[in-house]
């Protein structure tokens, strides 16, 4: 119990630092989550006493990286879809499709088979990693957006090819992880039968988040109590999570459609104005709790990595996520009207890496075989990414000259 006390107020005391870090952020109008990697990174090269207990649990325990799937998952996807219209993701539905739905896929391959092939990694390895990898972080991108004032229709594009892949990724991983090896042994067999387990898990989650999505949406009907209605909300997103979970397919699908339908239907039958911005702020508060602590984690992180003598495959790790990026995203866009190159290059350089690839690859089990690469070239991409093309979206968004027009 005492050393549960201790840990408690080491994690309080980190969770002061990134809601300062947040603070001074904001103020300054620079996206948070920027900030709370450099700060993490300038804690983990440190020694500072005090906090070394809280990092090393928050670094290094099973139970908090478990804690990160099944607590922080149905939060970060639940606040985002309550936030969603669907009208405006309808409208821009073959952009989103095509980039969730061939981009991922191609992005999955071409990472996959890449770091198969020019790194050497392990094919278990190379995929799971590519799984990790065909995850996007809208959050500071989004955040950069609103500063400068891009169209709506961009940052949906971006938030929503962002949520659906979130749940393609997480399927792709599941599938690398356990399956990878036996499908390929079974040769074009393996091929059906890795597909018809993606259709599984894919429509799987869909079902139970319409399901639950519906019923919740039924239940506010003779409420107008915004806390009995916030606490239905977190009831739908972790119950939808669970119970896709139990039966083995996705939870993280079946929370994206289970609050896509919640913020717009049940939104629309059963919510007044008032219960829908305290829902809302009540999430809001709830994710970027969830979130400093996690992208905190990103910078405390590399104490526990050895980079001696891997920056080799660090440097190629990152240049394939990058090739392979481009190439999912100017590929799959080439059937889609309507965007401009200017937008694509936008798109294409605004798909960071974040929390959700952190969390899968702390989810790994002790024993997984390679988990010790994929910490490092997730960790390596993911800093990257943050750091480099966050820092530089906004002069990019300038540079190509987009705004004017995308304001009319």
């Amino acid at each position: 119990m005492h050393l549960f006390n201790e840990v408690f107020i080491q994690i309080l005391i980190l969770l002061a630092i990134s809601i300062s870090v947040i603070a001074i952020a904001n103020l300054v109008k620079q996206p948070y989550s920027i900030a709370l990697v450099l700060v993490g990174l300038l804690l983990g090269l440190t020694d500072i006493p005090v906090i070394d207990t809280a990092e090393q649990f928050i670094t290094q325990s099973s139970v908090f990286q478990a804690i990160i799937i099944s607590l922080f998952l149905p939060i970060l996807l639940g606040d985002a879809t309550l936030k969603l219209e669907f009208s405006v993701l309808y409208q821009q539905r073959k952009p989103i499709l095509a980039l969730a739905l061939i981009g991922t896929f191609l992005s999955f391959l071409i990472i996959g088979f890449g770091t198969f092939y020019v790194i050497g990694l392990p094919l278990i390895v190379a995929f799971t990693f590519a799984a990790l990898m065909s995850a996007t972080d809208p959050i500071s991108v989004l955040s950069i957006f609103k500063s400068l004032g891009v169209s709506k229709k961009l940052a949906v594009t971006i938030e929503g090819e962002s949520l659906l892949n979130d749940g393609i990724a997480v399927v792709l991983f599941q599938i690398s992880t356990i399956y990878l090896i036996t499908y390929i042994q079974m040769g074009i067999a393996g091929f059906g039968s890795g597909v018809l387990l993606f259709m599984k898990f894919s429509v799987g989650g869909l079902v139970i988040g319409l399901l639950l999505g519906f019923i919740f949406s039924q239940l506010l009907r003779p409420f107008d109590d915004y806390p009995l209605e916030v606490a239905f909300s977190a009831l739908l997103f972790f119950g939808s999570y669970f119970i896709a979970e139990h039966f083995h397919v996705s939870g993280v699908i079946a929370v994206v459609v289970g609050g896509l339908v919640f913020g717009n239907y049940g939104a629309k039958i059963g919510m007044s104005k008032q219960t829908k911005v305290n829902i809302n702020t009540f999430w809001d508060s709830i994710t970027q709790i969830a979130n400093s602590l996690i992208f905190l984690m990103i910078g405390l992180e590399i104490r526990h990595i050895d980079f001696a003598d891997k920056w080799g495959i660090i440097v190629l790790g990152i240049l394939i996520v990058i090739v392979g990026r481009a190439i999912a995203v100017y590929t799959s866009t080439t059937i889609v009207k309507g965007l401009s190159f200017n937008e694509k290059h936008i798109i294409n350089w605004g798909g960071l890496k974040g929390s959700l690839s952190i969390a899968l690859a702390l989810s790994l089990p002790p024993d997984f075989q390679g988990k010790e690469t994929i910490l490092l070239l997730t960790f390596s991409v993911v800093l990257f990414s943050l750091l480099v093309q966050g820092l530089t979206i906004k002069p990019l968004v300038r540079k190509l000259g987009v705004l004017p027009s995308m304001n009319k």
